[in-house]
């Protein structure tokens, strides 16, 4: 290809639409690390508590429930970028999945449940 177009060689790929890449001898790592830190530092759970799962046991979401209605453009926004971390995350793919469901009108237990995730994220997180 080199003959036939004007080519530059920059290196080993280290990043790449916010996928951090690792190449070594045995293979390449991905991860999403800053990404996932921004994620937190953009919804206000930087300094959360943190979550060992993704979502509560058991938990019981419906569209039929009247409760408060939550601030829907944020919760797209965050759900949205929670389903493209799950490239590099598919622990979180389940709960991801699941309050992808109830992003028309979402109401304060789907809030609830996505604050769980991010301190879930939070707890799973390398911050160094």
């Amino acid at each position: 290809m080199a003959s036939k177009f004007d080519m530059n060689d920059l290196s080993k790929l280290t990043y790449y639409l916010g996928i951090e890449v690792h190449q070594y001898r045995g293979g390449i790592s991905l991860n999403q690390r800053r990404y996932a830190l921004k994620i937190l530092e953009e919804s206000g759970m930087a300094n959360c508590n943190l979550a060992h799962t993704p979502m509560e046991n058991g938990i019981h979401l419906s569209k039929s429930i009247e409760e408060k209605e939550i601030d829907a453009t944020k919760y797209m926004k965050t759900i949205g970028c929670l389903r493209y971390l799950i490239h590099t995350r598919p622990d979180l793919s389940f709960a991801v999945g699941v309050l992808s469901r109830y992003m028309q009108d979402p109401q304060e237990s789907y809030g609830a449940a996505i604050k769980q995730c991010l301190r879930y994220l939070q707890g799973t997180t390398e911050l160094g």
